[in-house]
């Protein structure tokens, strides 16, 4: 195995472990992601919770495996576009340390969306 396929086999398990983590504290909080979901009005918390962690598992689970990994890239991508701009509104929160929190957490999730991004187009370049 050369050094360049051990680095991404690094960098699969640690960026699928993250959405793999992620889902994990979903089904882990249940209850308290539904609150906080509630919190921020989304629609049928409890069922968008356990969607939003099956998507969080089946993508994580793509990448670390190295299954259907564009899917699954393109699967976190639908996740975290609308849980993005609903769940972290940083413009809407007053108090500084709460909007501090979610701006960092917004452009967290931009971020992830642009690396989900590249992956997928140098998927579809190399097959």
């Amino acid at each position: 195995m050369s050094f360049m396929s051990v680095l991404f086999l690094i960098g699969r398990i640690l960026l699928g472990g993250y959405f793999l983590y992620a889902a994990f504290n979903h089904f882990k909080n249940l209850s308290g992601y539904t609150g906080y979901a509630q919190m921020k009005q989304v629609p049928y918390p409890r069922a968008a919770v356990i969607f939003t962690g099956i998507m969080l598992a089946i993508g994580g689970l793509s990448i670390v495996l190295g299954l259907y990994i564009v899917l699954g890239m393109w699967l976190l991508v639908l996740f975290l576009i609308p849980t993005t701009f609903m769940m972290h509104r940083f413009w809407a929160v007053s108090d500084p340390m709460g909007r501090q929190s979610e701006q960092i957490n917004f452009f967290k999730n931009l971020a992830l969306v642009g690396a989900l991004l590249m992956l997928s187009a140098l998927f579809a370049i190399i097959g």
